[in-house]
């Protein structure tokens, strides 16, 4: 099957239909902007026909009653499914006629309905219409005429599919339908034909296409905290359920209640996805017994099976599939089974009527694949969209319940409880009142006659097929509920959950497991696809108990993120409605490594988890996440002390506006910040206004990530006073944001808590404020923090933390639950010893950057003063990057084989040697090994910030980052004394950047070997030309985007930049700016470009008008490059006069982005 033609068919299909039917309405006066009179008789000078007349007047009322954005949705949609449903029965020859609508016998898109027109027998069919449209060569209408009356003559067979002719629809069918660029026309051509022959898989595609951009519209509203309204929520829910899914749901749940009362070897080997039952204890084989013989008594037709969010049909056309083989092996032939599957087995609701649409039109074909002659025997399976009573006339409810007192108290308790319907779906709890009646004064009114008859007939008679198939009991659910948090879009929906699902309120999905539940009969079977994240999370702990103290789970089958084409993992529970205890569930994981070709290529997986066990497995690991792969002796851990008994798992502190009370350590005046308090008290005596703040950060073991600073002035002072304004309900009890105080400045650990991946635990020193996304490990002696380390830094927490919270929170309640085993006193001090070297070896790399605040000196450099043992000389960059590399190396080696040698020792003092092995593979090793392109960058920006001051080679670390300025630490390289390094195309200036580098890199590594080191940094960094060009171009072209990204968008150089043309750049070092230095940049080197350019194009000129032909078209386009810079500069010197006028002063406390912006215009943009 071709998925990519059919998704960008069905994407472009929805736009296209779209402004189709819109363009059909403009023609009708009616625009988003308004429609005019409701019972106009002409529109732009044409008189309507009567019958114009009166759909243009239902269009409008429609459009009253859902606006017109949504009415356009609604009829292309309609539309769409009207031409996939003939598309399919064209190609599969299900058409009464046997006359292809759309294509010819070849393929190709030559409606073969036209050419057979006069000999077409086709009910409602005017030939002398038809005659007409010949006569006057009207081909576009007659095809009109000919589509709408096939539409109209499927009606009888499929209604709820086809309407009959006359609706509103019909004056909305689009223009142009038979252009080769139609939507017709690329139904046709754009998908195989053979595509078509599939029928679950392409109506499901279709459906799924069609509506994805309307799925990413509407997420992007959610993600903007903006309300959703009914109409939205079915195509923020729709997902395609892959076959091999449904076929296990549907197999394991409508095939085991069969298998259970009528052992079938022989089906079961047709069933790929079916799972034998595990072998059971005696006890539970008798509470088997019971049931079986209670299901040996079912006959085919006793089965109800239900699909409460059936989409597009998928689930419901499978299980026909699997009831006509259960008819069959009850001796029933394929016939008479599809006639009694619609009448007696298969239900299906959905909120979306489009969807309905389809999965009416699927249950449908699959009935004909079965009985060629289904249509004509006036069967309707029990599939419907769920409607509501909202806007019933009294007056025809009067007339309808006919003074019976027990009639209007059943209709009335219908229309109160389908009130507003599709804000909730099937998860309506619907009451059984006495149905019966209901139909009988339904078949009273058929005979009535009334002017109330048709719209009890067409209105309320689908309110009574609704109530009643929500209301009655199932023998087997089955279904992929929508996902979709119940809490926060809809204010109806929320307050129905919580009354009606206080233990399952968070999500719709977990909503539809309680409920499927209640659907079924005692010991029938509820099967649903849904996230994992009701089997482990806290907020569905309640849920869990409830779940497995009153049911019993016979499969479950656990599957990672995208085996079903979301980035999130799924599983497929089967629960049967009664408690076995005892009874061992078969369970079983699927990796993407295990699909192939969209399937599973093996089934069940068993080298994944594979195992068959009870509840009581699971039972004592806290909150009794669903954690069926564990071991005995694993399960037994959660038995023991865990962080929580040994130290303060907690959150920290939220700022409340970390705009505004948050920065980058970068970007402060230095002497304000401190990272070395022991306490708040000693914060204030040290008159610090800025201390460090956790906050997470990127994957990185034991030491690191040490980013951010909080300005924790006079003990937070502003933040507290920020935080009783926004919250005056607290007073003066601010725990509730500024968490754990009493923990600040406190030794810890540290980690990520949210992460799409694994999370890891790193080492702090006092100092400290944590945060909510740096969570903490706190109050614990220091060796005691040391062993949770690298307790929380091994396998066995990795291990831990995939069983209670496999998504992306590592929440500090998760990390006090996991367990902790105290070894001997000598293992004990092993540990912590080695945990030590960890730390240091961390602490070692990330110092070796500028992105920490101890960094000293460039690795690089620091090797370039030792004497070469060969020569006397200073070592050569290429010498200082090999030793580099070597110490990189030996580091990144001892600390995997520590963390080896731990995992190791955890194993064993956790006693999971059959279980884990303590290898740590390469990626899992957080210290940087020697990378040569990153590593020369970083030499690049060093030797800037030694040009600007910020760092000297007199003495180690920051020289300086705000305060006084002290030239006496400056000799070897003399930092730029204004301030301003331009970076030129040319060597326009003594001070251009490239020149000062040139000179920087042989004051470090000597004269002797400049030239040899110049080119390793050039083939380090890539391009061509000359060593000093490639350089050139790199400051040019690529500085400033490695800048930003080293110091995360908040750069302490600033870019001055004219623009594309590269008229003027120069650098400025933020930390040494002064509100003259605009000023002095206009006069000192804006000017003198501009004057520069002025004197090249003098010469450029007269060596045109002197040149050779050749030489002319060299010159000419030098010439016009520099009349473009000269023009650029020109603007751009008027933007730096205008800011220089102003004599700005900044104040650093304010951060990168409030002081970038005050001089945005004459800036580059930060990208």
């Amino acid at each position: 099957m071709n998925k990519g033609a059919i998704q960008r068919f069905a994407i472009w299909a929805r736009t296209e239909l779209i402004a189709q039917v819109s363009q059909r309405a403009y023609q009708y006066g009616i625009t988003k902007d308004g429609y005019g009179e409701q019972n106009a008789v002409t529109v732009g000078g044409r008189a309507l026909t009567t019958d114009e007349q009166r759909q243009r007047k239902e269009l409008v009322e429609q459009i009253r009653s859902k606006g017109y954005t949504q009415v356009m949705e609604e009829v292309a949609y309609t539309w769409f499914n009207r031409f996939i449903a003939l598309r399919f029965m064209e190609v599969n020859n299900y058409l009464p006629s046997h006359i292809r609508v759309f294509s010819d016998s070849t393929g190709a898109f030559k409606p073969e309905i036209l050419n057979d027109v006069l000999h077409l027998d086709l009910p409602g069919l005017n030939t002398e219409k038809v005659a007409e449209y010949i006569e006057k060569n009207q081909t576009e209408d007659l095809y009109r005429y000919l589509l709408l009356t096939q539409c109209n003559a499927l009606n009888d067979c499929l209604p709820q599919m086809f309407e009959r002719m006359g609706g509103f629809t019909e004056l909305l069918l689009p223009n142009n339908i038979l252009k080769q660029d139609s939507i017709l026309g690329h139904m046709v051509t754009d998908i195989p034909e053979e595509d078509w022959t599939d029928q679950v898989q392409i109506i499901g595609w279709l459906y799924q296409y069609y509506n994805s951009e309307l799925k990413d519209d509407t997420f992007a509203l959610l993600k903007k905290n903006v309300k959703i309204t009914k109409e939205r929520i079915p195509s923020a829910t729709q997902l395609f359920t892959p076959d091999w899914i449904v076929r296990y749901m549907v197999e394991n749940s409508l095939g085991r209640l069969w298998i259970e009362g009528h052992p079938d070897d022989e089906l079961k080997v047709g069933w790929k996805y079916y799972l034998d039952e595990a072998e059971q204890e005696a006890d539970v084989q008798i509470q088997l017994e019971a049931i079986r013989a209670e299901y040996r008594n079912i006959k085919p037709q006793d089965i109800k099976v239900i699909d409460p969010c059936m989409g597009s049909g998928h689930i419901l056309v499978y299980a026909f599939d699997v009831l006509v083989q259960i008819y069959k092996k009850y001796g029933v032939s394929e016939r008479d089974a599809a006639q009694s599957i619609l009448e007696n087995n298969l239900y299906g609701l959905d909120i979306d009527d489009r969807a309905a649409q389809l999965a009416y039109f699927a249950v449908m074909m699959k009935a004909r694949q079965y009985d060629r002659r289904i249509f004509s025997r006036g069967i309707q399976p029990h599939v419907y969209a769920i409607v509501e009573s909202n806007g019933l006339d009294r007056s025809t409810i009067d007339y309808f319940t006919n003074n019976d007192p027990k009639l209007k108290k059943d209709f009335g308790t219908l229309v109160d409880e389908l009130r507003d319907a599709k804000e909730y779906g099937s998860i309506l709890n619907i009451s059984r009142i006495d149905f019966a009646a209901l139909y009988a004064r339904i078949d009273e009114v058929r005979d009535d006659i009334s002017i109330f008859r048709e719209v009890v007939l067409s209105g309320y008679l689908p309110l009574i097929h609704v109530a009643e198939v929500m209301a009655q009991k199932y023998d087997v659910v089955v279904t992929n509920p929508p996902y979709m948090n119940a809490l926060t879009n809809s204010p109806k929906l929320a307050k129905y959950a919580r009354e009606n699902y206080p233990d399952s309120k968070n999500d719709l999905f977990a909503i539809f497991i309680e409920k499927g539940l209640q659907m079924i009969n005692s010991s029938g079977f509820s099967s649903m696809v849904t996230m994992q994240s009701w089997m482990f999370l806290s907020s569905f702990e309640k849920m869990r108990k409830k779940l497995l103290g009153q049911n019993t789970v016979t499969t479950l089958m656990h599957m990672d993120n995208m085996v079903m084409g979301i980035a999130f993992g799924t599983a497929v529970s089967v629960f049967r409605k009664k408690l076995i205890k005892d009874y061992k569930a078969t369970y079983n994981h699927i990796t993407m490594d295990d699909i192939r070709d969209d399937i599973p290529f093996e089934f069940p997986v068993r080298r994944n988890r594979f195992s068959q066990v009870s509840p009581s497995r699971y039972a004592a690991i806290p909150g009794q996440p669903i954690a069926y792969w564990l071991s005995d002796e694993f399960a037994d851990l959660f038995k023991g002390k865990s962080i929580k008994d040994y130290a303060n798992a907690c959150i920290g502190m939220r700022t409340g506006d970390n705009e505004r009370f948050l920065r980058f350590w970068h970007e402060i005046d230095i002497h304000k910040f401190c990272a070395s308090a022991e306490s708040a008290d000693d914060a204030v005596d040290k008159k610090a206004k800025w201390i460090p703040y956790l906050k997470g950060g990127a994957f990185r073991k034991w030491y690191g990530n040490h980013d951010y600073v909080v300005n924790w002035e006079f003990n937070g002072a502003e933040i507290k006073e920020n935080t009783r304004r926004v919250y005056p309900q607290l007073g003066d009890n601010l725990g509730w944001k500024i968490s754990n105080e009493q923990f600040y400045f406190s030794e810890g650990i540290s980690w990520t808590s949210l992460s799409s991946g694994d999370t890891a635990f790193r080492r702090f020193p006092k100092g400290f404020i944590f945060s909510n996304s740096g969570q903490a490990v706190v109050n614990a002696s220091s060796d005691r923090l040391d062993y949770l380390l690298t307790v929380l830094n091994s396998k066995i927490s990795k291990e831990v933390l995939d069983i209670i919270t496999p998504t992306m929170g590592f929440e500090s309640g998760y990390i006090a639950k996991i367990p902790v085993v105290l070894p001997s006193e000598n293992i004990y001090a092993t540990v912590c010893k080695t945990s030590n070297e960890n730390v240091c070896i961390s602490k070692s790399d990330w110092d070796s950057f500028e992105v920490s605040w101890d960094f000293l000196v460039h690795p690089l450099v620091l090797g370039s003063f030792a004497p070469d043992i060969n020569g006397g000389r200073k070592a050569t960059i290429a010498q200082s990057y090999a030793k580099w590399e070597k110490v990189c190396e030996k580091r990144f080696v001892t600390l995997q084989a520590n963390e080896e040698e731990l995992n190791r020792t955890f194993i064993n003092i956790y006693g999971l040697r059959d279980e884990m092995t303590p290898e740590v593979k390469d990626k899992e090793v957080t210290v940087r090994k020697a990378d040569l392109g990153r590593d020369i960058r970083s030499l690049i920006s060093y030797a800037v910030g030694c040009m600007f001051g910020r760092y000297s080679l007199d003495e180690p670390g920051l020289a300086y980052a705000g305060g006084e300025w002290d030239a006496s630490k400056y000799s070897t390289v003399i930092p730029d004394k204004d301030n301003i390094i331009p970076i030129c195309d040319d060597d326009y200036f003594d001070d251009d950047i490239t020149g000062r580098f040139v000179k920087w890199v042989e004051t470090v590594y000597g004269s002797e070997t400049l030239e040899e080191n110049l080119k390793f940094i050039a083939d380090a960094l890539g391009g061509k030309g000359t060593p000093r060009e490639v350089i050139r171009s790199y400051f040019i072209n690529d500085f400033y985007a490695d800048h930003l990204k080293i110091y995360q968008k908040r750069p302490i150089y600033w870019l001055f930049d004219s623009g594309k043309k590269n008229g003027f750049k120069a650098l400025v070092y933020m930390h040494r700016y002064q509100s003259d230095l605009l000023a002095r940049m206009r006069t000192d080197y804006v000017h003198e470009q501009q004057e520069r350019y002025r004197t090249q194009l003098t010469h450029l000129a007269d060596a045109i008008d002197h040149a050779s032909a050749s030489e002319r078209v060299k010159l000419t386009k030098q010439q016009k490059k520099i009349q473009e810079q000269a023009l650029e500069i020109q603007k751009y010197e008027e933007k730096v006069h205008h800011l220089a006028d102003q004599n700005i002063q900044i104040d650093l406390d304010d951060g990168v982005k409030h002081n970038y912006e005050l001089f945005a215009d004459v800036l580059a943009k930060i990208k």
